[in-house]
């Protein structure tokens, strides 16, 4: 089986208001239980802000951190799921129900190395 990341972009911001919110998170907690009910689920996050990052890198030799994002947008990582799937369809047919489920946010799928 074969691993990939569906990573979930969303704008910068407050988030939305519960009314907007509550459903998403319903909707994300029922597919990711469907997900584990079907074996396919590794793992999955929820991230904080990108004002909160910290930027680890190594510059004129010396490793410097500094407050993030490290790249400046209007969107962001928001979270992510890792899943085990035979291949990119079956993949992708995940990453649909994702979409659906956060209604409108993109969802960016990648098959990892190895």
């Amino acid at each position: 089986m074969k691993r990939y990341l569906l990573t979930m972009f969303q704008p910068d911001g407050d988030p939305p208001p519960p009314e907007i919110l509550d459903p998403v998170m319903r909707d994300l907690n029922a597919l990711e239980a469907e997900m584990k009910s079907a074996g396919v689920w590794v793992f999955s996050g929820a991230l904080h802000r990108p004002g909160q990052a910290q930027v680890v890198q190594l510059r004129g030799g010396e490793v410097l951190t500094t407050d993030g994002p490290y790249t400046e947008g209007k969107e962001h990582v928001g979270g992510f799921t890792v899943i085990t799937a035979p291949d990119l369809d079956t993949a992708l047919g995940w990453a649909r129900k994702m979409a659906r489920a956060v209604a409108l946010l993109p969802i960016e799928v990648r098959e990892f190395h190895g």
